[in-house]
């Protein structure tokens, strides 16, 4: 694992995390962590898994990092907004230890809506990784989730995974919402629920797989 530090296009200075695979990079990936004021960070057990998972056995170069105002990451919350720039910094950076090849966007709860807002309009962006995609209104302040006229566009593969039981992601919604998107596909993991406790490995193997179909050229 090596230690980076790395500056937004507004200039703030993140810090991250990458880990590079024993071999040949296939593909590069950032990952964004939960919400910044709930504990959200690099560090949760289920975004090491997918780091693991990513550069261990499927070749990807992966980037975590923290978002702004988050540890040692300068800046302040900037409110699903600022955090766009953040992940684009992130995918600027990663790409470096491979321009070439394609960029996988991943996130959990809070990110995986960064993710998803980032990728739209990033062409950069080969396919997304979203665990716990927050659709349920709650106390979470976050930006609106793109309606359907937008998600159509976006045509690059896409994995929706969640918890059956998870309250900010219900599986019916999910499926409905990833509808709206012409190559997504839906994963729910039943006995678990928003943080896939215990359920961690499995689903980054899941992850993992899908990111291998779509370096293969067989995913939707």
């Amino acid at each position: 694992m090596e230690s980076v530090t790395f500056t937004t296009s507004d200039g703030v200075r993140l810090e991250g995390e990458v880990r590079l695979p024993d071999g040949a990079i296939r593909a590069t990936a950032a990952i964004c962590h939960p919400h910044p004021r709930f504990g959200g960070s690099k560090d949760h057990p289920i975004l090491w898994a997918l780091r693991n998972e990513l550069a261990g056995r499927r070749g990807v170069a992966t980037l975590g990092f923290n978002f702004r105002g988050v540890m040692g990451s300068g800046g302040t919350y900037g409110g699903g907004h600022g955090e766009l720039q953040d992940a684009r910094a992130a995918i600027d950076t990663i790409r470096e230890r491979a321009p070439d090849a394609p960029t996988v966007t991943c996130g959990w709860s809070f990110g995986a809506s960064v993710a998803l807002r980032e990728a739209l309009d990033d062409p950069r962006v080969r396919a997304l990784v979203l665990l716990g995609t927050p659709l349920t209104p709650s106390d979470l302040s976050l930006p609106a989730l793109p309606d359907r006229s937008v998600l159509r566009t976006f045509r690059r593969p896409a994995l929706f995974l969640a918890g059956a039981a998870d309250p900010y992601c219900p599986a019916d919604e999910l499926r409905t919402f990833a509808s709206g998107l012409p190559a997504s596909e839906v994963a729910v993991l039943d006995g678990t629920d928003h943080f896939l406790w215990r359920r961690e490995r499995e689903a980054a193997e899941i992850a993992g797989a899908f990111v291998a179909r779509v370096l293969e050229g067989d995913a939707p």
